[in-house]
């Protein structure tokens, strides 16, 4: 299956935000991507209230990437906020196109590193898997990556890979925490992991904000936890190629799904 990892900046306007997405899928399609993944926060960068700009999955921000993914024939994954309870949203995915219509909220929030999430977002409560033309995909943001459980939860609803969305926040140690991570969660649930975040912004989001808007560095992983795939800081567009038969290869070998004994930690 090929796949597209969009690493681009949004800013804090969701039209010119759609406008990226359009061009970028067009980019992507044009390269042979069946699936188009974009950044955490697509709609609208974090250091944005998003409340004010949170929509439904049927409002006119979700209906565009639709429109969008309708006209070139891809899958397209994209971040975006809906409203929650008690004036919260949801930092959710949307994953729309030919035979997928789709959403995951974040289960784990980033109350880390002097930022709080969960002040405006509210926590989702079960995981998404897609299936694109019998491929089966699982759907994570950013923080989940710190949580293998969730991983190894796709895995057991038959996904080959997760696609992980990401707006990674920047400082001392940051960049290689999140290689490490990725790295990790692949080799525990051994899947493909395919994870896009935002590229650096270069100024962040303003003095004395703890707002991750990204730090780039989009990787694609495979089941045996080896890089095939990595960007630098900049937007940029991977394009790869996932052996999807490459995961019973691996799982046959290593059996770590197989061995596991759940039973031990309940």
């Amino acid at each position: 299956m090929r796949i597209a990892l969009s690493q681009l900046t949004t800013g804090p306007d969701p039209e010119k935000n759609l406008l990226l997405i359009e061009e970028w899928t067009r980019r992507a399609a044009d390269a042979g991507a069946r699936v188009v993944v974009f950044p955490e926060a697509s709609m609208a960068c974090f250091g944005t209230p998003p409340a004010p700009l949170a929509e439904p999955l049927d409002g006119p921000w979700a209906d565009g990437v639709r429109r969008i993914a309708r006209a070139t024939g891809t899958v397209v994954v994209a971040g975006m906020f809906t409203p929650a309870t008690g004036g919260r949203v949801a930092n959710t995915l949307l994953a729309t196109g030919p035979g997928v219509e789709a959403s995951y909220d974040k289960i784990h929030l980033y109350d880390a590193f002097g930022f709080r999430e969960s002040d405006t977002v509210a926590a989702g409560s079960a995981t998404t898997v897609i299936d694109v033309d019998g491929v089966r995909l699982g759907l994570a943001t950013c923080y989940d990556v710190r949580f293998p459980e969730l991983f190894r939860a796709h895995a057991d609803a038959g996904a080959v890979a997760t696609l992980l969305a990401a707006s990674w926040g920047a400082g001392p140690g940051k960049r290689e925490q999140w290689e490490l991570l990725v790295r990790a969660r692949a080799l525990d649930a051994t899947v493909w992991l395919a994870a896009v975040g935002q590229a650096d912004p270069g100024a962040g989001a303003g003095p004395g904000s703890a707002a991750p808007t990204g730090i780039g560095h989009s990787l694609v992983v495979g089941p045996d936890g080896t890089v095939r795939h990595a960007l630098g800081a900049e937007p940029e567009l991977l394009v790869a190629d996932l052996d999807v038969e490459e995961v019973a290869a691996v799982r046959q070998r290593t059996s770590v799904l197989a061995n596991r004994r759940p039973e031990m930690w309940r």
